[in-house]
């Protein structure tokens, strides 16, 4: 893995990554980390078990991101309007 990765894409050495590699490359970040970690106490399965739990996070806090954002963008013009009446 790189170390910086981010520059091989500036640079154009590495193309940038969709959303699910993106996704996928960071439930496995962490599904290593959590491996590392848990495999004494709960045995060397925890990793391979967490990676997809992570995928599954990752998906539901991105859809509600997005909702939180539509959410937050209708509060925003509603107190506009009522701030900023129009004449």
């Amino acid at each position: 893995m790189c170390d910086e990765p981010s520059l091989g894409i500036l640079r154009g050495l590495r193309p940038e990554p969709t959303l699910d590699e993106a996704r996928a490359e960071l439930s496995q970040a962490f599904s290593g980390i959590a491996t590392r970690i848990l495999k004494d106490k709960y045995g060397p399965l925890v990793g391979v078990v967490s990676q997809p739990a992570v995928n599954e996070f990752l998906q539901g806090f991105e859809s509600n991101l997005c909702r939180a954002k539509g959410d937050l963008s209708l509060l925003v013009e509603e107190l506009v309007d009522r701030l900023i009446p129009k004449n």
